[in-house]
C-alpha cells in the first residue's frame, strides 16, 4: 500500500523544517485548518489522517495489525520515511500526542521537538493516579458506544469539545465522528480509552511541550501535570482554553504557546 494513499498525505508550507500534525480520535486533518496557516511560511507542513479517519485509504485495515497504538507509531515512522523527514516537529492531539511520543521513543534520533496537545498516557484512575475516569465509567462509555456509534457520536462530542456556549464547535466534531469508518472507529476507541502508556513517559528523550487546557472533562489538569513531570525536561503550559480541543476553540492561543516553545 502506497504510504501517501493510504494516509491521505498534504505537504505544503515554504520552510525546510517540518512539522507533522497528528489529528486526535474521530478527527483528521482538516481539525489543523485554524493552526497550520500561521506555520507555513517557516516550516514544511505535513498533514494525514489516520487509518479509518477523514480520506484515509482503510482497504489494507486488520484489527489484528492495529491492535495497539504502536501499530499508529509504526505509520508516523513509515509516512516519515517515505517522504525523507528528519529534525521532524510532531504535534499530536490527544490520542495523537501518545502516538508520537511511541514514535518517537522507537526513532528518537527523527524528531527535534514534540508538541503534545491536551494528551493522556492513561484516561483510568488508578491509585495515586488520576486519569479522569474509573474504569467501570470507561467500559459504560465503550458499551454505549457499542451499541448506538452514531447516537454515542452525538452525545460524548459536547463533553469532549466543552465550550457549551459554541454549540456548533461540538455540532463540527459530532459530525466529524460520524464520517468515520464505523467499525475502525469502534477499535480505535478501545485503543484510546483502555491504552497505558505511563511507563513510556520517562523514556522520552526529544524536548516536549505540554499544552493542557485549564478546564478538560476528558484530560484534567492532573494528567497533564503527570505528563509533565514523568517527560523529563518537558515544559508544561495551561491554556486558559477550555475543552478538549484548543486547536479547533482556542487557535491564536494554541498558536502563540507553540510558538513560545519552538
Amino acid at each position: 500500500m502506497n504510504v501517501l494513499k493510504r494516509n491521505n498525505i498534504t505537504v505544503k508550507g515554504k520552510g525546510q523544517q517540518p512539522m507533522l500534525f497528528a489529528h486526535g480520535y474521530g478527527c483528521d486533518q482538516n481539525m489543523w485548518r485554524h493552526i497550520t496557516p500561521a506555520f507555513e511560511e517557516d516550516y514544511r507542513i505535513i498533514l494525514f489522517d489516520h487509518i479509518g479517519f477523514g480520506n484515509s485509504d482503510t482497504a489494507t485495515y486488520t484489527k489484528e495489525h492495529y491492535s495497539s497504538l504502536q501499530a499508529y507509531a509504526a505509520d508516523i515512522l513509515e509516512i516519515c520515511q517515505e517522504l525523507g523527514l528528519q529534525d521532524v516537529i510532531f504535534v499530536g492531539h490527544s490520542v495523537s500526542a501518545m502516538i508520537g511520543v511511541l514514535a518517537a521513543i522507537k526513532e528518537p534520533e527523527r524528531f527535534s521537538k514534540l508538541v503534545l496537545i491536551s494528551p493522556s498516557p492513561s484516561f483510568i484512575n488508578d491509585g495515586d493516579y488520576v486519569g479522569g475516569f474509573t474504569r467501570e465509567a470507561i467500559e459504560g462509555l465503550l458499551e454505549s458506544l457499542e451499541g448506538d456509534y452514531l447516537g454515542w457520536a452525538n452525545t460524548i462530542a459536547p463533553v469532549i469539545m466543552g465550550n457549551s456556549d459554541r454549540p456548533e464547535l461540538s455540532q463540527e466534531l459530532a459530525g466529524s465522528f460520524c464520517k468515520s469508518h464505523e467499525g475502525i472507529a469502534r477499535d480505535f476507541a478501545h485503543l484510546t480509552f483502555l491504552s497505558d502508556h505511563r511507563k513510556d513517559l520517562p523514556l522520552v528523550k526529544t524536548e516536549a511541550l505540554i499544552l493542557q487546557c485549564s478546564d478538560d472533562a476528558i484530560a484534567p489538569l492532573s494528567v497533564g501535570e503527570y505528563t509533565h513531570q514523568h517527560i523529563q525536561g518537558s515544559r508544561l503550559m495551561v491554556l486558559q482554553a477550555t475543552g478538549h480541543c484548543p486547536n479547533l476553540s482556542a487557535p491564536e492561543e494554541t498558536i502563540a504557546a507553540m510558538k513560545s516553545f519552538l
